[in-house]
Order: C-alpha cells, then sequence, then structure tokens
C-alpha cells in the first residue's frame, strides 16, 4: 500500500472544493447513492493519483478528462495513470468533459454497464490473485 501524505490529502479536499463545472453534473447524478444505489465518492487518494470519482464497492474508478488531456504528455500520464489503477483492481472508465454535455445519457448507460459486472475482491478486501 502506498502512504497517503497530508498534503496528498489536502490535495484531494481543495479537489472536492473547486470541481469543474463537468465534475459538478457527474457529482449531482452519482452522490446519495443515486446511480445504482452503489457510493460513489469524489477526488479519492489512490497510490500517487487522485481518482475523480471512486466506486470501492464495485472496484470503479470513474475520470472525467477536458482538452488538455488530448496533448501528448497528458496523454501519457493518463495512461501511466489508468495502468496503475487497474493493477490495483480497478476498473476505469475515461469520459471526455464535452461527453457529459452532449450524450450524458450514454454516460450513464457505460456506468451503469460497469456497474452491473461482477463485484472486484479488491472491493471486499481480499487479496488479488499473485499478489
Amino acid at each position: 500500500m502506498v502512504h497517503v501524505t497530508n498534503n496528498f490529502i489536502n490535495l484531494s479536499k481543495t479537489l472536492r472544493k473547486e470541481q469543474t463545472p463537468w465534475e459538478a453534473k457527474l457529482w449531482y447524478l452519482l452522490r446519495g447513492n443515486r446511480l445504482n444505489g452503489l457510493k460513489f465518492k469524489r477526488q479519492v487518494p489512490i497510490g500517487k493519483f487522485i481518482a475523480d470519482f471512486c466506486c470501492d464497492e464495485k472496484a470503479l474508478i470513474i475520470e472525467l478528462d477536458g482538452g488538455q488531456h488530448n496533448e501528448t504528455r497528458a496523454l501519457e500520464a493518463d495512461i501511466e495513470r489508468s495502468e496503475f489503477l487497474k493493477s490495483e483492481g480497478y476498473t476505469v472508465l475515461r469520459f471526455w468533459n464535452n461527453e457529459l454535455d452532449s450524450n450524458i445519457d450514454g454516460v450513464l448507460e457505460a456506468i451503469r454497464r460497469a456497474t452491473s459486472l461482477p463485484t472486484s475482491p479488491h472491493a471486499w478486501g481480499e487479496e488479488k490473485e499473485g499478489a
């Protein structure tokens, strides 16, 4: 397990307070167990990353990406982040901000499909295979 520093926790809190309009829009639809009765958290420190949204029960991470994520360096960082989160047992869904504006129903359907998959052993605190 990677140690999370107080500075990282403070950054997570700051990101929750200063969410983007797209994060606010999705959070409104996820919070309070509104989607399939599942609990989502936002701006969750996992290792050296902060996940935009996390459902521990389904080991699901949702990342929202703005236009800056289309640059080479950001794409490489997103790949590294996704690979790390997957290695920790999470499924990672990525959506562009404009998808929330133009196809919110499609985004929610993709999340519903992902949450209907069998629960990951990671969510129950069991050891992953090969760990």
